[in-house]
């Protein structure tokens, strides 16, 4: 018993003795002090990227034509080196992921709308959705709608992208795949 208690003195006086040492420690020029004033000044706030994207967001994205048809889904974003975006890759067709046919298309081509897809048609039309509004039910004899309400867009990111082509002209564009 006696020396596990020697061996956590010890353990004890020696974590004090560098702690010790590591507060007694200044910066001895002004260089020093110089060098580590950037690294808080360049600290951003997330105001100061209002505006911007989450590319975790765009990833998934559906992609409607100019008809608001549903073309695809953008599968991934390419970069260059430095960081600038140059082309979606969308996937076109298949289930749940599985299967799509992959197409890059350049980057700059692509319009994305911060407004949902104006939906037309009666429900079950031409696979058409219906125009979204509030239904309550329950206790109540009947059921009551109320007037559709305007969600406010998301500042970080869209609502949908917009490439006009049709499903079949994506599918017959060359098969973008990540070489290795």
């Amino acid at each position: 018993m006696f020396t596990k208690t020697k061996y956590v003195a010890a353990g004890l006086a020696g974590s004090a003795l560098f702690a010790t040492v590591a507060f007694a420690q200044t910066p001895t020029t002004t260089s020093d002090s110089a060098k580590m004033a950037p690294a808080a000044s360049s600290s951003a706030s997330s105001s100061s990227f209002q505006g911007d994207w989450r590319t975790s967001k765009v990833v998934g994205l559906n992609v409607y034509n100019d008809s608001n048809e549903s073309v695809g889904a953008i599968n991934d974003l390419l970069t260059d080196k430095t960081g600038n975006i140059k082309a979606a890759v969308i996937s076109v067709g298949g289930v749940l992921g599985v299967g799509g046919h992959l197409v890059a298309i350049p980057f700059d081509k692509i319009k994305f709308v911060n407004e949902p897809v104006a939906y037309t048609g009666t429900a079950g039309a031409g696979g058409a959705k219906p125009a979204s509004s509030t239904t309550t039910t329950g206790s109540a004899t009947g059921t009551t709608s109320a007037p559709a309400t305007t969600s406010k867009p998301n500042p970080w990111y869209p609502d949908h992208a917009v490439y006009n082509t049709t499903k079949d002209e994506l599918k017959a564009m060359p098969e973008f795949k990540y070489s290795e």
